[in-house]
């Protein structure tokens, strides 16, 4: 027997329809990415005891249906995030005179995207588009974020009761930077905190004094010198705790193990911190308001080198623009990704109500030589921000050309392995490129060398006031 013996008016050649045998118990995320894919797309039903292709029904007796009904509930649970609405039906017919069942999974368009699929502890984002199930694309993702009616992860309701004595460490936090004044429930009730039945929002649970989960989760490490590959780490450390806590972690190890020494600032020499605490601080505080809480199994990721301290965000800048690299933080347009997060943070007086908090790290750097200038780069899964270390005089540099391999570029020419060696571990004027290959700064080379690889996708160009400065795009270009 067939699928359409027994099922009335069914599109067999449907976008929305896919059929398994049975859930294959040794790859699990073959047909759970099926489940997510329909669940971020405009659904569909998804058959199991239904050979695929053919549609031959296989079915099961009535005791494996409902295992397999049990089992596929449990790696639903598991493994999605949020769980997609669906309805699992058992669907009888007759074979021989013994009765035999398939079950039908009507999974609908989620309200809530993207769906996530965490397996082995990697999330994954899926989509289900012209009959088959793959990876979402950038502009899936965003595009999924901006239609879902309600996506934001800290708004959601969880099933945890408020009880003002567990929130100790944010009235302390509130407190000391809010000139001793006292948080009121009242303001807490206000913005979201908890709920007319007294039940907290996720982003309330994230603040909790015992809260030890994963969603936090931060790594700070030390490395030797100015980039990951080859230097030694001197220390790493892990951290998860409440957010109040985890700002308070992130600024003790930044703090405690900075440089503190003179530098020339414009024509004289002032003490200076590695990094000016103002800004260090709005770094750390955008850091935890736009992190995509949504993404399990990623963290904040501090990384302190010799010449730069790097920030990390899990999740790229939030219906905001697509952005390489920047020196221009304060024209940066983000959106909130975490509407109750942040107005938490503004009650307690450490986040603008309005904007990012940027345009205070551009003032701590303002009067900073080109090498010490502060930048951004986001892409699709993280945002991170570099701080220059002011004690370092040579400001952020690259000591070494890494040996690197890549796809030939399209009318490429002998100078390009060089020009990407070069930029690899730091953007570069035109000039310095130049000289560093020891040519002549012409229209040729900017045209033909400069141009093409920016053009190909090799370089990433970014300016601050009218220099041009270019750097490798790491995603076209490895290091051997």
């Amino acid at each position: 027997m067939y699928l359409e013996e027994i099922i009335g008016d069914i599109k067999l050649e449907s976008d929305r329809l896919e059929c398994k045998a049975f859930l294959n118990r040794d790859d699990i995320l073959g047909w759970l990415k099926s489940i997510a894919g329909f669940a971020n797309a405009s659904g569909g039903d998804f058959y199991i005891g239904v050979e695929d292709k053919t549609n031959k029904l296989i079915g099961f007796d009535r005791k494996a249906a409902d295992n397999e009904r049990n089992y596929f509930n449990n790696r639903v649970n598991e493994h999605l995030t949020p769980r997609p609405e669906m309805k699992i039906s058992f669907i009888r017919y007759e074979v021989h005179e013994k009765e035999r069942f398939i079950l039908k999974v009507s999974i609908e368009e989620s309200n809530i995207k993207p769906v996530i699929l965490k397996y082995k502890n990697i999330p994954s984002i899926f989509m289900r588009r012209d009959g088959f199930t793959n990876g979402a694309t950038y502009e899936e993702i965003i595009e999924m974020s901006i239609k879902s009616k309600n996506t934001q992860y800290d708004i959601l309701t969880s099933d945890i009761k408020y009880n003002s004595t567990k929130i100790s460490d944010l009235k302390a936090f509130y407190k000391k930077n809010n000139n001793g004044k006292d948080l009121k429930e009242k303001a807490l009730r206000s913005i979201g905190f908890f709920n007319e039945e007294g039940y907290l929002s996720n982003g309330a649970v994230l603040f909790l004094d015992d809260y030890e989960g994963k969603k936090t989760e931060v790594q700070c490490s030390v490395f030797s010198g100015i980039h990951k590959g080859s230097d030694r780490v001197v220390t790493i450390n892990r951290f998860n705790g409440n957010i109040v806590l985890t700002i308070n972690y992130i600024m003790d190890f930044v703090s405690q193990r900075m440089n503190h020494g003179m530098t020339k600032l414009e024509d004289s020499r002032v003490n200076v911190d590695s990094y000016p605490a103002r800004a260090l601080f709005e770094g750390v505080i955008n850091a935890v308001a736009h992190r995509d809480y949504y993404l399990d199994g990623t963290q904040i990721q501090v990384d302190m080198f010799k010449d730069r301290l790097e920030i990390s965000s899990p999740g790229g800048f939030y219906r905001g623009e697509k952005l390489g690299k920047t020196y221009d933080l304060s024209g940066i347009i983000s959106k909130r990704r975490n509407e109750l997060i942040s107005g938490i943070l503004v009650a307690c007086n450490v986040m603008e109500a309005a904007g990012t908090g940027f345009d205070k790290i551009m003032e701590e750097y303002a009067v900073v030589d080109e090498a010490h200038k502060p930048y951004i780069y986001s892409k699709s899964d993280h945002f991170t921000l570099v701080l220059p270390d002011l004690t370092y005089e040579k400001g952020i540099e690259d000591d070494t050309s890494p040996i690197i391999s890549f796809v030939p570029v399209p009318s490429g020419t002998e100078q390009d392995k060089k020009v990407l060696a070069f930029c690899y571990f730091k953007a570069h004027k035109v000039s310095e490129i130049a000289q560093h290959l020891g040519i002549s700064d012409s229209t040729y080379f900017r045209t033909k060398v400069l141009n093409n690889l920016e053009k190909h996708g090799y370089l990433e160009k970014s300016k601050i006031s009218r220099a041009a400065f270019y750097k490798t795009n790491r995603d076209m270009v490895n290091i051997e």
